[in-house]
């Protein structure tokens, strides 16, 4: 079996037992749910790049490239929009919510999304709170918007400032004052339930009983620890069942 993606607001990682000596055929997806309370007991093995994952199913790669190879590396062409499209033809006629996000504990930035899917798309990305500023009537527009608050708002945050928050608490002092330069729509506040008493240790691992999830980020409980795995660093390695054998890291103490 090999992972080879993860669903971040479904909760839950995506398997495929497609061998790359096999025909064109693709191959049939296994859907590991992480709700809280699933048990993990995956030992992680090679990893290689993910192929591909279409309508039908799984289509394997042997490059060893990984989580993906050239040839299966795409960015999201929208993604890269700053108010002129990019595409042969426009196509993003919705309505556009542009938001601000914040993260434990004074982390924010801006986006953009269909305005359908706001607050799906700020549990995607581990959002602690957030804010809808603007609706407008297409993708560019938002774009544009984005663009340009983001001269002093950051619109993308790593996954290490994500990590280092868990647990923590938003900044409301700093939210407040950011968006007193905003007129919020709707406001949304987050509750992950991972109450964490101890900061999770940065792991790369499937063997443990899930506290939760954050975004991409899974919380794993494994032996007398708690770890912070990125479910991306997940994608593409192959695994079977047995648990890990590697000696983890120690915890990281309570939080001060």
């Amino acid at each position: 079996m090999q992972i080879v993606g993860y669903d971040a607001s479904d909760c839950g990682l995506l398997l495929s037992d497609a061998s790359t000596d096999e025909s064109d055929d693709a191959a049939d997806l296994e859907y590991v749910s992480l709700d809280t309370g699933t048990d993990l007991d995956y030992r992680l093995g090679d990893r290689r790049c993910a192929g591909v994952v279409t309508g039908d199913g799984h289509r394997p790669c042997d490059d060893e490239n990984a989580p993906y190879c050239p040839a299966h590396d795409s960015t999201w062409v929208c993604a890269k929009c700053r108010g002129t499209c990019l595409k042969d033809e426009m196509d993003c006629f919705d309505d556009h919510a542009v938001y601000l996000a914040a993260f434990a504990t004074d982390t924010f930035k801006v986006g953009v999304t269909k305005a359908w899917r706001l607050e799906t798309r700020l549990r995607e990305q581990g959002a602690d709170r957030g804010a809808h500023v603007r609706t407008v009537e297409n993708g560019r527009i938002a774009r544009d918007i984005e663009a340009g608050v983001a001269e002093r708002i950051p619109d993308r945050i790593g996954v290490a400032k994500k990590r280092a928050g868990l647990g923590r608490s938003v900044d409301e002092a700093a939210w407040e004052t950011l968006l007193d330069d905003f007129d919020p729509i709707e406001r949304f506040d987050f509750d992950y339930g991972l109450d964490l008493s101890e900061r999770p240790v940065a792991e790369t691992l499937a063997t443990g009983r899930v506290r939760g999830t954050k975004g991409r980020l899974l919380v794993l409980d494994a032996g007398a620890g708690t770890y912070a795995v990125d479910l991306r660093d997940l994608v593409g390695y192959e695994v079977r069942t047995g648990g890990t054998r590697r000696r983890l890291q120690s915890r990281l103490g309570a939080f001060g």
